[in-house]
């Protein structure tokens, strides 16, 4: 039997025990595993899985999805950040539908023509939903295939991704692309922990190159934090709130009024009613909400919402936590 063989052997016998039972693990419908790749793109599992099950029951297939408005869209994936990834798995379903008569295409080089699709995502549905032999380079497989080969340059650079791509390229199995993926993913997320790995119970340790395993992978110096003050009023009448359809970050979702958009003026002998901070991609935002009084409306993206209708609008999580706590 060869190394590589033993080491298939070792991985899928860990994997058959300690594996996780994901739901998207549980299927081969193309769609459901776009969407479960959508959703994981820089966030974790346990925060994906509620969302991973609502969405399917709101948008249980391409056509419903295609047909569906980009505000019940965004609604449906407020919490999940990112929303970008919403609006390209909105315009892929449209284009699935309006293209490929509904079908996912089978081909590597189709799927790459659908918007949002990256390498990654590619790879992973031609392993997920048609078992097709290709390898998998993400945050997990990074870090166990950095170790497995002693990588030693920064993984993020061009030549750290080529590296990456051609050692899981040597690894991968002819047969059962998929299961044998999922249990080098799950091997990172589960034992090859990026701070104190559980080297001792690595079922492939013996493979392993690297002499000081946490020291890996190399990384590139993350961009510096920089720190923004956004500041916005707040305008209740007759039990109606103000808001403003956001563009740029929340294109498609309301907010609160930008104060230095639409003519509203925070006073500086005036402390804000309301202030919170949050991060958003290498920035940390704090938000200032000041209370306005009601006004003619001068800006065409502004409209007043009912109490009531709050539920059913998209709004960005941060903004959505400041109206609920301000409300009487």
């Amino acid at each position: 039997m060869t190394k590589k063989k033993v080491f298939h052997r070792a991985l899928l016998e860990w994997y058959r025990q300690h594996g996780r039972d994901l739901p998207w693990r549980r299927t081969r419908d193309p769609y459901h595993i776009l969407v479960s790749e959508f959703m994981l793109q820089q966030t974790q599992v346990a925060t994906v899985l509620p969302y991973y099950e609502k969405w399917l029951q709101r948008f249980p297939n391409f056509a419903v999805l295609a047909n569906a408005s980009e505000s019940d869209v965004l609604h449906a994936w407020q919490g999940l950040g990112y929303y970008a990834r919403a609006r390209n798995l909105h315009q892929t379903a449209k284009l699935v539908m309006d293209r490929h008569r509904g079908r996912i295409p089978r081909s590597i080089e189709q799927i790459r023509l659908l918007p949002g699709i990256g390498k990654y995502t590619v790879h992973a549905l031609a392993t997920f939903a048609f078992d097709q032999p290709v390898p998998i380079v993400e945050a997990n497989t990074s870090r166990v295939l950095a170790r497995l080969f002693d990588l030693r340059i920064p993984i993020g650079s061009t030549r750290g991704q080529n590296k990456l791509w051609t050692h899981a390229a040597a690894l991968m199995p002819e047969n059962n692309s998929s299961i044998y993926n999922s249990a080098l993913v799950d091997l990172g997320a589960l034992i090859c922990l990026p701070r104190k790995p559980k080297c001792s119970i690595c079922p492939v340790k013996k493979f392993c190159r690297a002499e000081n395993p946490e020291s890996l992978p190399i990384k590139r110096p993350r961009p510096k934090t920089k720190r923004l003050i956004e500041q916005h009023a707040f305008v209740i009448r007759r039990n109606k709130i103000l808001l403003q359809s956001a563009d740029r970050r929340w294109r498609g979702m309301w907010i609160l009024p930008p104060l230095k958009l639409d003519g509203f003026k925070p006073s500086s002998s005036r402390r804000p009613v309301y202030v919170a901070v949050f991060p958003f991609t290498h920035h940390l935002i704090t938000l200032c909400l000041f209370r306005q009084r009601p006004r003619k409306l001068n800006n065409h993206s502004q409209r007043w919402f009912s109490i009531r209708e709050l539920d059913s609008i998209p709004i960005p999580t941060p903004h959505r936590r400041a109206i609920l706590d301000l409300l009487p």
